[in-house]
C-alpha cells in the first residue's frame, strides 16, 4: 500500500511555519488542499482570528476541516490524494490535555485519559497517510520556555520525538528561515 509523505514542521510563536507549510502545500501537486484547523474560540480575539484564517483559506481554495477534538474524525472527510496540512499539535494538544476544565475534570488528571488520546492520534496520523499523498504537521516548539505546565511539556516532546521518527522531513523554522533537520 502506497503511504503519504509526512512533513513535520516546528517553531517559535510567529517564526513562519504556518506560512511556510502552506508553500510546501501548494507546490506539491495539484490536487486538493486541506487544512485541519485545531483551534478554539475561546475569546473575542481569537474568534476574529479564527475568521480572518478562513478568509484567507477559501481565498486560496482550501478546503478546512476545523477538528479541535478527536482528529480521528477528519479521516472521513479526507480524500485519495489529498495535500493535508495539520495546524497545529500544540492547539490540539491542549485541547485533548485540558478537556474537561470547566468541570475540574481534566483528561490530563484522569488516569489512561491522555494515553488513549495518543494512541488513536498515532493511528490516525497511520490512516491519513495510507490515503493522502502529503500530510503536512505544524507544531509550536515551546520546550525551551520557561516551564508552566510539565505535564503539557512532556507530552508535546514525546509527540514530536514520535513526528519527527516518522517523517520524512522535518524542519525547524526560525526568524522565518527553515532549517531541514531530517
Amino acid at each position: 500500500m502506497a503511504r503519504g509523505e509526512l512533513i513535520f514542521i516546528s517553531g517559535g510563536v510567529r517564526s513562519g511555519k504556518s506560512a511556510y507549510a502552506e508553500t510546501i502545500v501548494r507546490t506539491f501537486g495539484e490536487t486538493r488542499k486541506v487544512y485541519i484547523a485545531s483551534g478554539q474560540a475561546y475569546d473575542e480575539e481569537m474568534k476574529e482570528r479564527i475568521e480572518r484564517h478562513r478568509d484567507d483559506r477559501l481565498q486560496d481554495n482550501w478546503y478546512t476541516i476545523e477538528q479541535a477534538h478527536k482528529m480521528e474524525n477528519a479521516i472521513e472527510k479526507l480524500q485519495p490524494h489529498d495535500l493535508v496540512l495539520w495546524d497545529c499539535v500544540t492547539t490540539w494538544l491542549a485541547n485533548e490535555l485540558y478537556e474537561g476544565w470547566e468541570t475540574g475534570n481534566m483528561c490530563v488528571d484522569k488516569a489512561g485519559c491522555m494515553e488513549a488520546k495518543w494512541t488513536r492520534l498515532q493511528e490516525t496520523i497511520d490512516q491519513m497517510l495510507t490515503a493522502v499523498d502529503l500530510l503536512t504537521i505544524v507544531s509550536n516548539e515551546v520546550l525551551d520556555d520557561f516551564v508552566r505546565d510539565e505535564r503539557y511539556q512532556a507530552w508535546l516532546g514525546n509527540i514530536h520525538i514520535w513526528l519527527v521518527e516518522k517523517a520524512d522531513q522535518a524542519i525547524e523554522m526560525e526568524n522565518g528561515l527553515a532549517f531541514r533537520r531530517k
